[in-house]
């Protein structure tokens, strides 16, 4: 069993940045791949970023290439989303997932434990 928890979310002007974080507790930490989703009212869970176990490989949903940045520190059970330029368009209540499987995926469905998320409001 992993118990995830989000942090850092709120309301940001277009253009700003902010920095969420997700701490895992419970199995070992360096075991899962991670990932950050995200779903907005109305719209089902959708990929936003991925990152392997070492933190070596990461991976990203077209719409945040070149904006956002997944990292992790194993040492403090952390996995973080920079989010810089945001958009109005990225308003979404965030969630990290742990994954298990080596096979990379960005179907929502496929991870094994989730954070209840942190709500991000961009106002344009």
């Amino acid at each position: 069993q992993v118990q995830l928890v989000e942090s850092g979310g709120g309301l940001v002007q277009a253009g700003g940045s902010l920095r969420l974080s997700c701490l895992a507790s419970g199995r070992t930490f360096s075991n899962y791949f991670m990932g950050w989703f995200r779903q907005a009212p109305g719209k089902e869970r959708e990929f936003v970023a991925r990152i392997s176990r070492s933190g070596g490989n990461t991976y990203y949903a077209d719409s945040v290439k070149g904006r956002f940045t997944i990292s992790r520190d194993n040492a403090k059970n952390t996995v973080y989303l920079q989010m810089n330029s945001l958009k109005a368009e990225d308003t979404a209540v965030y969630h990290c997932g742990a994954n298990l499987s080596p096979v990379v995926t960005f179907d929502y469905k496929k991870y094994d434990y989730w954070g209840q998320g942190t709500q991000v409001t961009v106002s344009s």
